[in-house]
């Protein structure tokens, strides 16, 4: 159960949201407009939101911008359109997941689930390290360990590795994680950052993916489940 705020323009939409969400045990609060969803952020600290990019009154990707300046609330996008650029833009601005309408109510529940199971919360820095589930990151002396063996890294692998654990729980796009681990010059390198995944992945023995996902034509991501 979580408290779930909707924020969406669409009357019969949010209807159906309510009772479907509701049924399943969730604590459900209703905005129609961004400027009434950001407020309920700010007032009410919902465990989850989700946001339809059509809002009337301020774009979708600026809400998610907004939010993004005071909470760390896993938000999870709404849009008619599947169009790959705009999901990039939506989780480049901050969103944890993108769902295309229409959707089925046991889809927007798994990801539900999946938002708040892997929330930020999930990766901590204690004493300079990063810790998500069974990987250690050590900022301070450049080190990680996973299921509590070293891992032997490169400069630049460590810093990918890092950079990951410190946004545990959401994807990462290719761009956003080539401008800040390689700069702005390889930010369209996406086959340049498959090569350091795929090394990563070995050198951590999670051949499987397991830990760190990959989001297919969008990005990657390190999940502690």
């Amino acid at each position: 159960m979580a408290r779930v705020l909707v924020v969406d323009d669409d009357r019969s939409l949010l209807r159906a949201l309510r009772v479907g969400l509701s049924a399943r045990g969730h604590i459900v609060t209703l905005a129609v407009s961004a400027e009434e969803g950001l407020s309920k952020v700010a007032l009410e600290s919902p465990e989850i939101v989700i946001l339809d990019l059509g809002l009337p009154d301020i774009d979708g990707l600026e809400v998610c911008h907004r939010i993004r300046q005071f909470s760390d609330v896993p938000i999870i996008v709404l849009s008619a359109t599947s169009l790959e650029d705009r999901k990039v833009k939506a989780l480049d601005g901050g969103a944890n997941d993108y769902v295309t309408k229409p959707f089925g109510m046991a889809e927007l529940e798994a990801r539900i689930r999946t938002a708040i199971r892997n929330r930020p919360v999930d990766s901590e820095i204690i004493e300079g390290k990063v810790v998500v589930g069974e990987l250690e990151v050590d900022l301070v002396h450049h080190q990680a360990q996973f299921l509590g063996n070293q891992v032997e890294l490169t400069a630049k692998e460590f810093d990918l590795l890092a950079f990951l654990a410190q946004h545990a729980g959401k994807v990462c796009t290719h761009q956003m994680i080539l401008g800040q681990v390689w700069g702005g010059e390889y930010s369209s390198e996406s086959e340049y950052l498959r090569v350091y995944i795929y090394r990563l992945r070995r050198k951590l023995g999670d051949t499987e993916g397991h830990l760190l996902r990959t989001s297919p034509g969008i990005g990657y991501s390190i999940q502690s489940e």
